[in-house]
């Protein structure tokens, strides 16, 4: 009978009861349990399960740089110029859920990058929807976007995004297009939905990155005002781990 009753779970799509049965019928025990309990079990299953499904896609679809990273994997958060309360402060996720921005400085090698897919995967987590990109590559997704005639449809993908990581920023010489393009992120965004920024570049050094002052005071108008900023420091991670090797 059980057996039956899993075929037909499985029918329904209803996997994680299914799967329940399954352990159910290879646990001794579990026929000492009435009726409530043994149900309580099957429901408690099927939860789980397509919570963890919901998040496997959610981590596929964010493309992380470090699908890997983890905020327990940030070493030495004292010498990088955090502490442990604004870390778990900002891994709570409400900064995305009130729309603001967080803006991640310092030199390379520090944990930039780890830090923010860290955020990332706390964010799918928490069921939120989140992509990540270097500058560099999202610039390009767009041309190629634009030449294939996809261009607003990226762009609409991108602004239904409830947290954006853009890693790189300031790395190579922005095009006038390449302004443009970034405006059109962040306008659709402002307000709307939660960025990071991941840049080895102070914001103060900006408007000379982005080399046109009329661009630059919007696209930094729709980034910066509403950010959390986080500074780190110290020496590069690479250069500690080439020293321990």
């Amino acid at each position: 009978m059980l057996q039956n009753i899993k075929e037909k779970l499985n029918s329904l799509k209803l996997y994680g009861m299914a799967e329940g049965v399954e352990e159910q019928i290879r646990t001794p025990f579990a026929a000492e349990l009435d009726f409530a309990e043994r149900l309580s079990l099957l429901v408690q299953k099927e939860q789980m399960v397509r919570e963890n499904r919901k998040l496997n896609v959610l981590l596929r679809r964010a493309q992380l740089r470090y699908p890997e990273a983890s905020i327990e994997g940030l070493h030495s958060l004292t010498s990088r110029g955090l502490t442990k309360t604004t870390i778990l402060e900002f891994a709570q996720n409400e900064w995305i859920r009130k729309r603001r921005n967080l803006i991640i400085s310092g030199p390379t090698g520090v944990g930039k990058s780890w830090l923010a897919c860290a955020f990332g995967i706390g964010a799918c987590r928490d069921g939120i929807s989140t992509m990540y990109f270097r500058l560099s590559r999202l610039l390009n997704d767009l041309g190629l976007a634009r030449a294939d005639g996809s261009y607003k449809k990226l762009l609409e993908k991108l602004s239904r995004i409830e947290l954006l990581i853009i890693d790189d920023w300031g790395m190579s010489p922005l095009s006038d297009t390449n302004r443009r393009d970034i405006l059109e992120i962040v306008e659709d965004r402002h307000n709307v939905h939660a960025t990071i920024i991941s840049t080895q570049y102070p914001v103060s050094e900006w408007h000379q990155l982005i080399n046109d002052p009329t661009l630059a005071d919007a696209i930094c108008d729709r980034l910066v005002h509403n950010a959390y900023q986080l500074n780190l420091k110290g020496e590069s991670m690479r250069k500690v781990l080439a020293k321990l090797n």
